[in-house]
């Protein structure tokens, strides 16, 4: 499986779990968080599932026309993948705020197994080992936050809403008041997602970043004709996750767009709407 890569560095890196007799799931995973050593994580691709047609073949969607029975298959597979519990997934509520949900063992299977019980969620943390926290996307930002002081970890999506509004620092402050995280402490991910030379925005959208990165709005933003405008959330995500403390040895940044490898990811503008959802996941492990 070769992807497009932005640069030739592989940041990411691809692996294949065995989940069944002669059969291979692949994973992106980032390896600052695999050495940390206390979580599973990864970033599913749109192989190594059973949905067919336009959700071929890894959709991870309850929500966007795939058959049940697909989408939880996809989820058994992916769960034996990240060798975590099929039970323990919780699942965000995505709708491109900024709030940060603490999630308890009261949680378990929310939005796959039981009904969530809590709206408008776009970020996750918790402390509680063996919780997979599962946020979903076609072309917005995964975001992985590792503390491996207190044992607490985030997961959190990020389109350019939660981005200009900072949820990345959100998510971080939440887990320190939650559990005594320093982001200093933190080791961080940046995960696949549009890239600049893909995303067109419009004026509006482009001054909204401009007014919350006053300094760096040329490092993120490239102007184009008729009031259009390329936006880089990979680096304004990286500028925000600076700002608010983590070292920038402890954070990487994704090369891999999921516009420019619509074979391999699913992306919301490369198919025009016509797609599933990717998996961005991440775990406490056991002691």
């Amino acid at each position: 499986m070769e992807f497009v890569r932005k640069n030739a560095d592989r940041i990411l890196k691809l692996k294949y779990e065995e989940i069944g007799e002669k059969e291979k799931f692949p994973l992106l995973y980032f390896e600052n968080l695999e050495k940390t050593g206390i979580v599973s994580h990864g970033f599913t691709t749109r192989k190594g599932g059973v949905s067919e047609g336009m959700f071929s073949e890894l959709n991870l969607s309850f929500t966007r026309g795939d058959r049940a029975k697909d989408v939880t298959e996809n989820f058994k597979r992916t769960a034996r993948a990240l060798h975590t519990q099929f039970e323990g997934f919780v699942f965000s509520d995505q709708t491109h705020t900024t709030n940060v949900r603490t999630v308890t063992e009261a949680d378990a299977g929310c939005g796959l197994i039981k009904p969530r019980t809590y709206t408008d969620v776009d970020g996750l943390i918790t402390n509680v080992p063996g919780l997979t926290l599962s946020t979903f996307f076609a072309d917005c930002v995964p975001l992985f936050f590792v503390d491996p002081i207190h044992r607490a970890i985030g997961m959190t999506h990020s389109g350019w809403r939660g981005t200009v509004g900072r949820i990345g620092l959100k998510t971080i402050q939440a887990m320190e008041n939650a559990y005594g995280t320093r982001p200093e402490d933190v080791v961080a991910a940046i995960g696949p997602s549009i890239c600049q030379d893909c995303y067109e925005v419009s004026e509006d959208v482009a001054d909204a970043f401009k007014r919350e990165f006053k300094e760096q709005e040329q490092e993120i933003l490239l102007p184009k004709t008729g009031g259009k405008y390329q936006l880089d959330l990979w680096k304004a995500n990286e500028i925000l996750l600076l700002e608010a403390g983590i070292k920038k040895s402890h954070l990487a940044v994704t090369n891999i767009c999921t516009c420019c490898n619509p074979d391999l990811l699913f992306s919301h503008r490369a198919s025009h709407g016509k797609r599933g959802n990717l998996g961005g996941f991440l775990c406490l492990k056991k002691l």
